[in-house]
């Protein structure tokens, strides 16, 4: 999946976006991402591309 795709699609928040900040801020969960980026905060649809996002970052 490429950097640029657009994860978050209601706040229009991509992949790159999501996976800098939980390299930098060292984030672990949804919850986490949702509060520093605020992708998956409206509708929730996102939520499982997050975790996917995060277990890849983070193996």
């Amino acid at each position: 999946m490429s950097e640029d795709v657009h994860i978050c699609h209601c706040n229009g928040i991509t992949k790159g976006e999501i996976a800098k900040a939980i390299k930098e801020k060292g984030l672990t969960t949804a919850d986490e991402v949702s509060d520093e980026t605020s992708a998956g905060e409206v509708c929730g649809g996102c939520v499982s591309d997050i975790e996917e996002i995060l277990d890849e970052v983070n193996g």
